[in-house]
């Protein structure tokens, strides 16, 4: 009897432990850059899939090339942060017919060079002045390696003749802190900036014209997922296919974060916050 009891009991610990097992699959990893904008729009994503579908959510931050190669070959199920259709351009042509393209999560994005409106230059042509040169030691504070934007600069240097410029490889962090730093005092200062960002609600600034269109116009930002995300996880599919917000939206979340919340918290009282937007997202 205690034999067959103890089958019984070992029986039914297995039929618990394959239960587990399968919700234990109900996992996903969003890959995303150390923009503050994808921070801010994962962090979203991932609150809603962890409180409202019962996901078990992975973080992955990662450089922009990893980022897109991850939902390529499946290590990552889906990111929110694919800047087109000029800024991750050259990934998305690299990895063509490898993803699934959702389509736009929020519209009226933009990048390029930003100075502090201050500043007496208007164009990117106008750094060819050797007095404007010399404002900045010739020098634009990046952000991290192998960045659409900082590609996009690369291409600028020589398109507009900047000879002995320098680009400064930074993090988008260490950029925004040079920015703030130099701001305050009101000294000369010259970025890779995109919008949205928090620095533009925080300070006067300005995009220097690009009459050779090297950055490309307005953007947006897309959702890109893994193949078959849709036939292994339906739920989760929906939602990123529905999710998208506004630029405003987007920017109450990034200044939580700037002024010191954690990019969970923060993204835990947007979504508090507007019930409504996230339960479109559900329907």
């Amino acid at each position: 009897m205690g034999k067959s009891v103890a089958l019984l009991l070992g029986a039914s610990l297995i039929a618990a432990g394959c239960s587990t097992g399968g919700a234990a699959k109900k996992e996903l990893t969003l890959a995303y850059v150390a923009w503050d904008s994808e921070i801010a729009s994962t962090h979203v994503v991932e609150y809603v899939l962890e409180n409202e579908l019962g996901y078990e959510v992975e973080m992955l931050q990662v450089d922009a090339g990893p980022m897109w190669t991850g939902v390529s070959d499946g290590s990552a199920d889906a990111m929110v942060a694919a800047w087109l259709p000029s800024t991750h351009e050259s990934y998305y042509k690299d990895n063509e017919g490898k993803f699934v393209d959702l389509g736009p999560n929020l519209d009226g994005t933009k990048v390029g060079l930003v100075v502090p409106a201050y500043m007496d230059v208007a164009s990117i042509e106008d750094l060819k002045k050797p007095e404007v040169a010399e404002l900045v030691d010739s020098t634009i504070i990046g952000i991290e390696p192998g960045a659409g934007i900082m590609m996009a600069t690369q291409e600028a240097l020589p398109a507009y003749g900047l000879e002995g410029w320098t680009l400064l490889e930074s993090s988008s962090a260490a950029m925004a802190t040079e920015l703030q730093s130099a701001y305050k005092d009101q000294k000369p200062i010259i970025v890779t900036g995109w919008t949205p960002h928090w620095k533009f609600g925080k300070m006067d600034l300005k995009y220097l014209e690009d009459p050779q269109g090297v950055y490309g116009g307005d953007e947006q930002i897309h959702t890109i997922v893994r193949k078959d995300l849709e036939k292994d996880h339906p739920d989760a599919y929906k939602l990123l296919d529905a999710f998208n917000w506004t630029p405003d939206e987007m920017a109450a979340v990034m200044v939580d974060i700037q002024e010191g919340a954690e990019p969970a918290d923060a993204a835990k009282a947007w979504v508090e916050a507007n019930e409504d937007k996230v339960k479109s997202w559900l329907e």
